[in-house]
């Protein structure tokens, strides 16, 4: 493959050899206490050019030869070497990507006057970086069984789907406390009135009346919900109902749940059953204040999974994070409802641990649904342990840029 590109890398050598003649081993570029001289802008740059890697072969070379800096400090620091057999293993494996044997590989790239030095440093950062990334990172990638389950269920909806149309449901709430043994005598009170409820604008007063939870301000008004993602109690109950109905009250922790169905509808789109749901739980301390959810709004712009939090979290007491995979009908009524309404990725700031407690950022992880394919689950796990990995070394390295002193001359 490499050898398709011998004339013009012969023509873009003999115009770079003149220009590093005059100053090889000038600095470009000073990263920290380490400079990046002319001589590997230059090496690293025909070494991009063979590779026929995206963009600009110089751009990218002085990028990837600041960042390599950082990558071997960070491994100095981790007292991390390189063996030569790791060295002559990772040549091996980068060779074979060009179906050539590792001498293969150095000869062709010599022909255009990429020193062997070069393809070793490379090399060698690779490997010890990859060392570094697993020494910080490797105790918080174990892949769980429900991850391993979603991950083939989407796969499975892709290719076809399992089940076979979808409902969803328009619900307004109402949440009656029931922390005492006084407010549990009133809520069954009023639970029983509400109950009798068949209109909308009805339930939307009691719910402005009543209700604890947030969404009392809307009337109890929620979103549309898939059912198959609906908590088991809720789920049985909504079938059983006309618009305008309410369901029978439905004990969540201190406190009834009842719900009204506003819509219904088939969506035509596949539905899996979900069984489990991960999710995390990041708690600000003061409940729902504006500058808590303020700060929330921020930490929201700031991840986009659930792995992005322990970012947040870094440096805090671990009890303020904490991320569960549960069956679905063991989650508490108003978290399950609240995950209920979102996708993979996003976040609700709908829920408090009590009157004065925290503010719950609440993310949805990922949802297990039933499958009953066969398939080699290890495989999978290593995908997604491999793709968690990845994930944290991005973001170290920009750490460490963000925290570096960097120069180009």
């Amino acid at each position: 493959m490499i050898v398709r590109f011998l004339t013009s890398l012969a023509l873009m050598w003999a115009m770079i050899v003149p220009a590093a003649a005059q100053g090889l081993f000038t600095p470009v570029a000073k990263v920290n206490d380490r400079v990046v001289t002319q001589y590997e802008l230059t090496q690293r740059t025909l070494f991009y050019q063979a590779l026929r890697a995206p963009g600009d072969p110089r751009e990218l070379a002085m990028e990837k030869l600041i960042e390599e800096r950082l990558q071997m400090q960070a491994a100095d620091a981790m007292g991390i070497e390189v063996t030569d057999e790791q060295l002559e293993a990772g040549l091996e494996e980068f060779a074979a990507r060009a179906n050539l044997s590792s001498q293969e590989f150095l000869a062709a790239l010599g022909r255009f006057g990429i020193a062997p030095e070069t393809v070793y440093d490379f090399i060698r950062v690779g490997v010890a970086w990859r060392g570094v990334v697993r020494g910080r990172f490797a105790p918080n990638t174990q892949v769980s069984e429900s991850e391993i389950d979603r991950a083939l269920a989407s796969a499975s909806a892709q290719d076809g789907g399992l089940g076979s149309g979808g409902v969803r449901v328009l619900l307004s709430e109402i949440f009656l406390p029931t922390n005492t043994p006084e407010a549990r005598a009133l809520a069954e009170q009023r639970a029983s009135e509400i109950q009798q409820i068949t209109t909308v604008e009805a339930f939307a007063a009691a719910a402005e009346q009543f209700s604890a939870a947030p969404s009392r301000a809307n009337g109890g008004r929620q979103g549309w919900v898939d059912v198959a993602n609906l908590p088991e109690a809720v789920r049985a109950q909504i079938f059983g109902l006309a618009p305008g109905q309410v369901t029978s009250p439905i004990p969540t922790p201190n406190a009834l749940a009842l719900f009204q169905l506003r819509a219904i509808e088939e969506t035509g789109a596949p539905t899996e059953e979900t069984v489990a749901v991960e999710f995390a739980r990041f708690f600000l301390p003061g409940g729902r204040t504006e500058r808590n959810l303020a700060e929330a709004r921020r930490i929201a712009e700031r991840v986009d999974t659930c792995d992005d939090l322990y970012g947040v979290a870094r440096g805090l007491p671990e009890d303020r994070l904490l991320r569960d995979t549960l069956p679905i009908d063991q989650i508490s009524g108003s978290i399950a409802l609240e995950l209920a309404q979102l996708d993979e990725g996003e976040i609700s700031t709908n829920l408090t641990t009590g009157e004065g407690g925290a503010l719950v950022v609440l993310m949805m992880c990922g949802r297990t649904f039933a499958i009953s394919e066969e398939v080699d689950r290890e495989v999978v796990r290593t995908q997604l342990s491999n793709a968690r990995l990845a994930s944290y070394a991005n973001g170290y390295l920009e750490e460490l840029k963000a925290d570096a002193f960097i120069q180009i001359q």
